[in-house]
C-alpha cells in the first residue's frame, strides 16, 4: 500500500492541515497523521502534551477512511527524527511503500535534516506549495514530486493566540476539535 507520512506537532490540527493531507490522499491509498512528540527544529513551551494533541487529530480525521493517526514517536527517543521513524515503519510494515509529505518551506531546510539523502533515496517526498515559500533546487529533483494544493496560510500559532485572546476559531479547526480545545481549557496561557 502506498502511505504518505504528515509529520507535525498538530497544536491544534487545523483545516489546512486536513485539506493538503486530502489532496495526498488522491495521489495515495492513505495519509498517516504522524503525531511529533517533539521537533527538533521548534520550541516546546507551548506544546500541548502528545496524548492530547493526538486524540485532536483522531477527533479531526475519524470520518475520513483514507486517514489515521499514528503515535509511532511516542515511544521513540527524542528529539524525533524523521529517517529514524521512515526506517521503523518500513520493517515494522515491509508491505507498505512510504512517502514524506512536506510543504515546500521545509525544502529548503531539508538538507540539514539528519540522513535527508536517505530519505529521499529511500522514500522520496510529496511537497505542498506554501506561502512565501524560498525557493529550493531539490524542487527538480528526480525523488521530489510537487502536488498542487490549495496555499492556505492557517498556522496554529495564530490559533492558539486566538483562543487566548478570546476570539472564534470556528473555521480554522473541525467544528469537533474546536469544542474539544473549549471542553479542556487548551491555549489558554501561552
Amino acid at each position: 500500500m502506498n502511505i504518505g507520512l504528515y509529520f507535525g506537532s498538530f497544536n491544534p490540527i487545523h483545516i489546512g492541515h486536513l485539506i493538503v493531507a486530502n489532496v495526498m490522499a488522491e495521489n495515495l491509498e492513505r495519509v498517516w497523521f504522524v503525531v511529533s512528540p517533539q521537533n527538533p527544529f521548534k520550541q516546546t513551551k507551548s506544546l500541548l502534551h502528545e496524548f492530547d494533541r493526538y486524540e485532536m487529530v483522531e477527533k479531526a480525521i475519524q470520518d475520513n477512511h483514507k486517514f489515521q493517526v499514528s503515535d509511532v514517536e511516542f515511544s521513540m527517543p527524542k528529539p524525533s527524527y524523521t529517517i529514524d521513524t521512515l526506517t521503523y515503519l518500513s520493517e515494522k510494515f515491509p508491505q507498505h511503500r512510504f512517502k514524506l509529505i512536506m510543504g515546500s518551506d521545509n525544502l529548503v531546510k531539508f538538507p540539514k535534516w539528519k540522513n535527508y539523502q536517505q530519505i529521499l533515496d529511500n522514500y522520496g517526498l510529496l511537497v505542498y506549495p506554501r506561502p512565501k515559500a524560498e525557493e529550493s533546487e531539490l524542487m527538480n529533483h528526480d525523488r521530489v514530486k510537487v502536488i498542487d494544493t490549495p496555499m492556505l496560510d492557517i498556522s496554529a500559532s495564530f490559533i492558539r493566540q486566538a483562543i487566548r485572546d478570546k476570539r472564534s476559531i470556528r473555521y480554522l479547526v473541525p467544528e469537533v476539535v474546536a469544542i474539544y480545545i473549549d471542553k479542556k481549557g487548551y491555549f489558554l496561557r501561552p
